[in-house]
């Protein structure tokens, strides 16, 4: 009577007994089953609710609120919808509609991307130079940093400096485009220190063009690229680290005492 009086909706994340089916149509209380304890956390947190291990009266803390719960019908599939009436909203569904599954899924990662670059970009508002420009000047200036570098040193700054080239050449390569003759061009356009520092791949061309990626507003989010370096030169680093470990090992099993014969030698 308690849960009727307060007109709540129950939502459980698990089984829900016959009694207690009983109970809900007598009273007229709706009754969820989500079996997914992630579903069932992000639908406390749309509606401000608190999730109770056990089934007792809620405090008007504990009970969320919701504007309308009701079954609607997406395509064949029945849905429950909890719908909140006002505008701003703690959590939001979109639905996807597609001919097939390949459309559906190329449909949700660019969603998934727009929405993760947003978020992104309430930490840090930093951006930089997309289409390349970014990788190929710090290749341009680590080149030119290692070959005033002395000693043996110098040939591991410029392989780190060729490490960057991947990045705008398989761009280029991935929209058809010759990479090396791209590679080429953005080198020659960042020889300018004024405004080549902006020089990217143009995609829209057939040809191998660059262009300022700044004046068409193309921009790469800063913590993106910064992470994404972090991260690869750790790795390599780790990979180094180990090959060095096992290089120092000494190979073979332990030696044999002396005075005594090798039993591999008989």
């Amino acid at each position: 009577k308690q849960w009727y009086q307060r007109r709540v909706a129950i939502t459980a994340g698990g089984k829900v007994g016959d009694m207690m089916l009983h109970f809900a149509n007598k009273f007229g209380i709706m009754v969820v089953r989500l079996m997914s304890k992630w579903d069932l956390r992000r639908l406390c947190k749309s509606i401000n609710a608190t999730a109770l291990p056990n089934m007792t009266p809620p405090t008007n803390e504990e009970i969320g609120f919701c504007s309308m719960v009701a079954l609607e019908e997406v395509g064949d599939t029945v849905v429950v919808s909890f719908r909140q009436d006002r505008e701003e909203s703690a959590m939001s569904t979109i639905i996807i509609r597609g001919s097939t599954d390949n459309i559906m899924d190329d449909i949700e990662r660019a969603i998934d991307d727009g929405v993760n670059s947003v978020k992104v970009l309430t930490r840090d508002q930093r951006c930089l130079p997309g289409a390349g420009a970014t990788e190929i000047e710090l290749a341009k200036q680590l080149m030119t940093f290692g070959e005033q570098t002395p000693g043996m040193e110098q040939y591991a700054i410029k392989k780190f400096a060729e490490a960057f080239e991947v990045f705008p050449k398989i761009l280029a390569e991935n929209t058809g485009l010759r990479g090396n003759e791209v590679l080429a061009n953005m080198y020659n356009a960042h020889q300018d220190k004024v405004s080549g520092m902006n020089a990217g791949i143009n995609l829209e061309s057939d040809h191998c063009e660059v262009m300022d990626v700044v004046e068409r507003k193309v921009f790469d989010i800063y913590l993106t690229k910064h992470w994404g370096i972090k991260f690869a030169v750790n790795a390599a680093c780790t990979v180094l680290v180990v090959d060095q470990i096992i290089m120092a090992k000494q190979a073979g099993g332990p030696k044999p005492r002396k005075g005594q014969a090798d039993p591999d030698d008989e």
